[in-house]
């Protein structure tokens, strides 16, 4: 190993218990700005975060500016971040979604794995390792990038695309095979089979306990839990409870013989149909994101570069036959299987690198003793170096596939939401109080399905008992709007009574997609014209609303005035308001809406009245519509 040449200057550290964060605050500093600029340069070049992180590393590790000469310690801290990455998996993977893609998922999806690690772990044993080595190994190398495959997707916008959806489904079963192959280096590891039948069973009846121990005090006791924590309103004290599930399922799995990461994965599928669990991804995607992010920058510590630069020729044929074998595998089932020959090759280039699991997956091996230290780095040298790769195969693909705008465009195949406009998607409705609850009855009513959001835990738990689709959730977080499925939605409806908390969701809406319309409610005209700047399709000020009906009814019910009158008096009051953005003078005149009246250009949904003169003929309009009460 690197690090192994390198010991030298730790011998005098003269506190050799404590790990490389605790070394000095400089290596603190230089794992934040080595990140920080790390990403940032490798985005501005097109080639992902996972990149920038990766050479990061390196740049400070033992073979950089050698400001980390251990990184073990560091990597076994950062491997949380797989662990919360897993359990992110396990909250999403609801039965009905597997359902939906289940032909890319366990059709494509498992005949990649398949054949790509048979073929691989086949190659691996000829090259001399041990049968359960070469398993591993190959199946190791036959798992792709997740955070690559679907960072590039979302930056070409192509996820609803044929190949997106091929490669999102492969990438989805890889993710379901890493905790069974987490267990299968354990039972494979030199050892095991010294054990007796008995003790070999007792060790599965023990683990299999401890899952069905996990799932049931799950189901009996989480939701209990989290609707006491949540009735408290302190978003901290919600965030620190998620954590600690986490930490404590994959804790009691490490102790009964399992990974973290299985736990981690059952703890999410726990919660995958909590009514909190847009709150908990959003409360966990921080610590994943910084965790995985140190994590990427641990991996680059270790690489050896030495090793690459003495062995570059088997290096460079390692990385070439991976890609070519994994991508002649991809094009070929995606040729087969109905994705076509163009997105067949799309989707060879976008997954034929290897995967951050092999990490997991060779780091686990090598402390089993299933493989050695060089073959686990020039394995991991080799899954780094593939990923580097990738960014810049997908940017000259277009090159390998000339086609005019209009065919290229036909070859990617429909989107998967294709539809036309208002068609598709469900609403987000932002606030399920007196008014959100009012606009669920009515989407209901129309057929229009919905997702609600609200933070009174006990208010979402009766809604769910009605069946309605009610979360527990801060719909002023862009993350919480993002994991209601904000992407795939048509419109946003925002309820909040707290102007400051509905002006922060239009906000987070606008951010994240300014094309999608955003209805919502106001307090007065001020916060109107206020919602509008923040960028609101539409906006209904209740006080105004409540005043312009209650008049009606009472001229409605006197009888002395015209339905017709009442209306239109009731829309040139609600053109008044909306137009100058606050309540009208008491003995201010208004002018009811003429028929020559033009709507204004760029309305938010209450369209400001006319401001041209008033004439003598739309005077007399307006005796003649507004007659004097009877006496």
């Amino acid at each position: 190993m690197a690090h192994d040449r390198v010991r030298s200057p730790v011998v005098s550290d003269p506190h050799p218990e404590s790990g490389p964060l605790t070394h000095e605050p400089l290596n603190i500093l230089a794992l934040l700005a080595g990140g920080v600029i790390g990403v940032t340069l490798f985005q501005r070049l097109g080639l992902g975060s996972v990149l920038g992180y990766l050479v990061a590393g390196l740049v400070i590790g033992p073979w950089g500016l050698g400001m980390f000469t251990e990184g073990e310690d560091l990597l076994h801290f950062a491997e949380l971040g797989v662990v919360f990455l897993l359990f992110l998996i396990g909250i999403e993977l609801k039965p009905a979604r597997l359902w939906l893609m289940r032909k890319d998922v366990f059709g494509l999806g498992s005949a990649q794995l398949g054949l790509t690690g048979l073929a691989l772990a086949g190659l691996a044993w000829l090259f001399g390792l041990a049968p359960g080595a070469a398993v591993i190994v190959g199946f190791g190398l036959a798992l792709s990038s997740t955070a690559i495959g679907l960072q590039l997707l979302a930056d070409r916008g192509e996820f609803g695309r044929r190949h997106g959806r091929a490669a999102f489904g492969i990438l989805l079963f890889q993710d379901l095979a890493v905790v069974p192959l987490l267990v299968l280096v354990s039972l494979l590891a030199p050892g095991k089979g010294s054990e007796t039948w008995q003790e070999s069973m007792g060790h599965v009846a023990l683990a299999l306990g401890a899952i069905a121990a996990v799932i049931a005090a799950g189901h009996l006791l989480l939701g209990t839990l989290y609707r006491a924590v949540a009735g408290a309103h302190n978003q901290e004290v919600f965030a620190a409870l998620s954590v600690l599930i986490v930490l404590g399922v994959a804790s009691l799995m490490e102790t009964v013989g399992l990974s973290m990461a299985m736990g981690a994965f059952l703890a999410g599928l726990m919660m995958a149909d909590s009514e909190f669990r847009h709150q908990i991804m959003a409360d966990i995607e921080p610590f994943r994101g910084f965790l995985l992010g140190l994590f990427f920058m641990a991996v680059g510590m270790s690489i050896d570069v030495g090793a690459a630069v003495d062995n570059g020729l088997l290096v460079a044929g390692l990385v070439a036959g991976l890609l070519v074998l994994k991508g002649l595998i991809l094009f070929g089932l995606g040729w087969g299987l109905n994705v076509g020959r163009d997105n067949g090759m799309r989707l060879a280039v976008l997954l034929c690198q290897g995967g951050e699991f092999g990490f997991v997956l060779f780091t686990l091996a090598t402390q089993t003793a299933l493989i050695d230290t060089k073959t686990s780095q020039l394995l991991i040298l080799v899954i780094s170096l593939t990923m580097a790769l990738t960014p810049v195969m997908v940017k000259l693909l277009p090159f390998l596939l000339p086609r005019t705008p209009e065919r290229a465009l036909a070859a990617l195949g429909p989107r998967a939401n294709d539809a036309a406009p208002g068609t598709g998607g469900h609403v987000i409705i932002a606030g399920y109080g007196r008014v959100g609850q009012t606009i669920v009855r009515m989407l209901e009513a129309a057929g229009v399905s919905y997702r609600a959001l609200d933070l009174h835990a006990q208010r979402v738990a009766q809604a769910r008992e009605a069946g309605q689709d009610v979360f527990y959730g801060d719909a002023s977080r862009a993350e919480v709007l993002r994991a209601a499925g904000l992407d795939g939605s048509r419109a946003v409806i925002i309820t909040l009574d707290q102007p400051e908390a509905a002006e922060r969701a239009t906000a987070a809406v606008r951010r994240l997609h300014p094309e999608i319309p955003v209805f919502a409610r106001a307090r007065d005209p001020s916060h109107v014209a206020e919602l509008v700047r923040h960028g609101v399709t539409g906006s209904v000020a209740e006080a105004l609303e409540s005043s312009l009906q209650l008049g009606a009814m009472f001229l409605r019910d006197t009888g002395d005035h015209a339905p017709d009158a009442v209306q239109s008096l009731v829309e040139s009051l609600r053109d008044e308001c909306t137009a100058t953005g606050r309540s009208i003078p008491p003995r201010a005149p208004i002018r009811p809406k003429s028929p020559t009246d033009k709507p204004a250009e760029g309305g938010t949904g209450a369209e400001p009245r006319s401001t041209a003169p008033r004439t003598d003929r739309a005077a007399a309009a307006t005796q003649r519509r507004y007659p004097a009460p009877q006496r």
